[in-house]
């Protein structure tokens, strides 16, 4: 009798809150840059049964543009553990009902890369969907935060910040920026997700030193608040051509900086349960 490798956590109920699907089925969005191989849900369980995690939020890549099909799909085959994130633009009424019954519990602006809809497209869009008690997703260059901080505490739904927020410590820009992520956090309406520590790191892999001290500062400010997510299959690093992402290892360097077992539950388990309404029943 044969085993595989041993995962890395065995918390149950584990949540990677951040991946994304792509198959080369689906249409891809004019003038959309990123166009990674495809990474199908069968791929996708490996890496679940890899990392232990059993809870997944599958997240609409910039590839679709405003085309949910490769999300909702995957929420549908990987089952009721599943959650997702949705692109919009001009939606309906009618669409946005759809897109609540197929798993779908936040909408993202993704404004690192061209995009459908403006960071002057979120007050109307936050409004919207705070009926579902949905949130918005922010990835966006870290140096507009000062401006839009105003903006941001005003919304009327929650929100999460993507990867770190994009902040590397010694950034001229990133201490401004990271006192608004802090405020809005502590003021209980923000959220950030710990995923892709090589997105902005100099150092790189295994350690990624240079990410250490913010996850340290978000850990530290409210451990309560605070996401992960692999970022699988990782288009961004396969788009700079670089070397494969291990994300076993990624995993284990992650849980390390909690500091402890506690600390690491209440980010894969508890946080993403209350944020994405898995409700009480922990898988089997």
């Amino acid at each position: 009798m044969t085993t595989g490798p041993i995962p890395v956590i065995d918390f149950a109920g584990a949540c990677d809150c951040h991946m994304h699907i792509y198959d080369s089925r689906y249409p891809v969005a004019t003038g959309a840059t990123l166009r990674p191989a495809d990474a199908s849900v069968d791929d996708y369980r490996r890496v679940q049964r890899l990392l232990g995690t059993q809870r997944v939020i599958v997240v609409t890549p910039s590839t679709y543009g405003t085309d949910n099909a490769s999300t909702t799909d995957a929420i549908a085959a990987l089952g009721p553990c599943a959650r997702g994130v949705a692109v919009v633009a001009d939606v309906t009424d009618d669409e946005l009902a759809r897109l609540h019954r197929a798993g779908i519990r936040g909408i993202r602006l993704n404004l690192t890369l061209p995009a459908p809809v403006s960071l002057d497209d979120l007050p109307t869009l936050a409004a919207r969907i705070a009926a579902y008690g949905w949130h918005v997703e922010l990835n966006l260059p870290p140096e507009w935060l000062p401006d839009a901080a105003g903006m941001l505490a005003a919304l009327s739904v929650p929100m999460v910040f993507d990867h770190y927020g994009h902040l590397l410590l010694g950034k001229p820009q990133a201490e401004s920026a990271f006192r608004v992520i802090a405020d809005l956090v502590s003021a209980g309406n923000a959220w950030v997700k710990l995923s892709g520590p090589y997105i902005e790191s100099l150092d790189g892999a295994p350690h990624y030193g240079d990410i250490q001290p913010l996850a340290a500062r978000y850990l530290n400010l409210a451990p309560e608040r605070m996401l992960w997510g692999s970022d699988w299959p990782h288009p961004s690093a396969q788009a700079r051509g670089g070397q494969p992402v291990d994300d076993a290892a990624v995993l284990r360097t992650f849980i390390g900086w909690c500091g402890s077992s506690d600390t690491a539950q209440q980010v894969l388990v508890r946080n993403p349960q209350k944020l994405y309404g898995f409700g009480d029943v922990v898988p089997a």
